[in-house]
């Protein structure tokens, strides 16, 4: 059996983290290793156990989950950060991904959407509402293209690649899409990464936000 995702659950409702707990743990191959219920106890719990996904709330009294998952991408922890949150995305997906989120999920779609949010994200890739693309658009325009520092070293095929994984598509996603195999697209992103000094799946996400590379679908 392959070794399952451990889970850490940050909402300041408990009566909300046993239903979400007992969603996933009937799931083959979840487990929830922990529960905080503030932003501060989220960050000393992951630091403790180093699990593999933090599904954090935003709101929270005292340090909220914004800055939980700024704490805990500045301490480089190792969890992926899932938020989901009852604010809609017009309001935090942003701020979210440049904290260091790998997704986004409202709690009014977690019922359907929850499960395959939690593997994608594990899996280090990064989950965004269908929507997300378009909005994220139109909330970010930044400079062209020749004036963006770093992004006229790639070539158009590793723009693709880029805006694509910033678009939450997985590596046989963007295969598919661009008739490359999984591994090549893996390959692309790595000589993307290095070309930007980028450590993580998520600063690929914030970079093609921040130079408007992110497209409608």
């Amino acid at each position: 059996m392959s070794t399952p995702i451990r889970i850490l659950l940050a909402d300041d409702h408990a009566m909300f983290r046993a239903g979400v707990k007992a969603l996933l743990e009937a799931e083959e191959g979840m487990e929830v290793v922990g529960e905080a219920g503030s932003g501060e106890e989220a960050v000393e719990t992951a630091l403790e156990l180093r699990p593999d996904l933090v599904l954090m709330d935003l709101a929270m009294p005292g340090m909220n989950g914004l800055e939980a998952t700024r704490r805990l991408t500045a301490l480089e922890v190792g969890a992926q950060v899932l938020v989901l949150t009852v604010h809609a995305e017009e309001e935090y997906l942003v701020p979210v991904v440049e904290a260091g989120g790998s997704g986004y999920l409202t709690k009014a779609s977690a019922d359907r959407d929850l499960i395959d949010a939690v593997r994608t994200v594990a899996r280090g890739e990064i989950y965004l509402p269908s929507q997300a693309a378009t909005l994220l658009l139109k909330q970010v325009r930044k400079a062209g293209e020749d004036s963006t520092p770093g992004l006229s070293e790639l070539s158009p095929r590793e723009r693709e690649v880029l805006a694509l994984t910033a678009e939450g598509f997985s590596s046989t996603e963007i295969g598919k899409k661009l008739f490359i195999s999984p591994k090549t697209v893996d390959t692309y992103r790595s000589r993307i990464m290095q070309k930007l000094g980028l450590n993580h799946r998520s600063e690929l996400v914030r970079f093609a936000l921040n130079v408007g590379l992110l497209r409608e679908l």
